[in-house]
């Protein structure tokens, strides 16, 4: 069985501390949640101020954000925790990604699984030089230059875990975990 914190502290100068006394607890991970702020800045923060627990937003909401974005944002975090971070992402519900995030609701289920293969071809083109040619119903990915192709990590690429909570989903969480 493997035990984590959430991090509670929404003061982001408290993050470092908190982090280290999880871990020196004894804890296996320490995770971070989209609620009241962006769930990657604080694992940032816990990555330089620890050494042993995994890394792992539970969750980050997708659909606000584009599959690129979450990429970089993954691989810096992968490189900084040394190979310690895992993305968990979730689709949230119709009412918060329409008004909260001013984003698009349409097919969560199907858009989810795009984006976690999206997520996968991007990082296949960095890792291994493949070209970036992604077309999907809701995703297309077709550009990569030099510029902003970080090229191959020290670390693997993040594990990546989705939430459900409906058969699809949990269809899409089985599937797509056992992919990578």
């Amino acid at each position: 069985m493997r035990v984590f914190y959430r991090l509670g502290s929404n003061d982001l100068g408290a993050v470092a501390s908190e982090a280290a006394w999880a871990e020196s607890m004894g804890y296996d991970g320490i995770s971070s949640n989209e609620t009241s702020q962006d769930p990657f800045l604080p694992l940032a923060i816990a990555a330089t101020s620890t050494s042993r627990v995994t890394l792992e937003t539970r969750v980050a909401i997708a659909f606000p954000r584009s599959p690129m974005i979450v990429a970089h944002t993954s691989r810096d975090l992968q490189d900084l925790s040394k190979g310690r971070f895992r993305l968990g992402l979730g689709t949230q519900v119709k009412g918060h990604i329409q008004r909260r995030f001013s984003t698009s609701w349409e097919s969560p289920g199907p858009r989810l699984r795009e984006y976690v293969q999206a997520l996968r071809h991007i990082w296949d083109c960095w890792e291994n030089g493949a070209d970036l040619d992604y077309q999907g119903r809701h995703y297309q990915f077709s550009l990569m230059t030099p510029f902003f192709n970080p090229g191959p990590s020290r670390y693997p690429v993040p594990s990546v875990s989705t939430a459900a909570v409906n058969a699809y989903n949990c269809r899409v969480a089985g599937e797509e975990s056992a992919t990578g």
